[in-house]
């Protein structure tokens, strides 16, 4: 890993296209949001805050498995809620 600066883009990134992704989702269906979708979204950010809050903690014996672990997170979080998607 490059950098916990680099680890937090790409939490922000692939966070921030999965919600676009409902959104994309929400416009070409029903036009308006659903509670699905909305749970979907409030799904997002609570991973978002979560993985954010990992990567600034302080108190961490092993800095590298840490961020490696949190890397791992963002990946499963991330497959789960695309899977989510595709099932509205």
């Amino acid at each position: 890993m490059a950098s916990v600066k680099n680890l937090k883009k790409d939490i922000n990134y692939v966070l921030g296209d999965i919600i676009e992704a409902v959104y994309i989702w929400e416009m070409t269906t029903t036009g308006k949001p659903t509670a699905a979708s909305d749970a979907l979204v409030e799904e997002a950010i609570t991973t978002f805050d979560s993985l954010i809050t990992k990567v600034n903690q302080k108190n961490v014996e092993n800095k590298k498995l840490h961020f490696k672990q949190i890397n791992k997170d963002l990946e499963i979080a991330a497959n789960q809620l695309v899977d989510k998607i595709n099932a509205l």
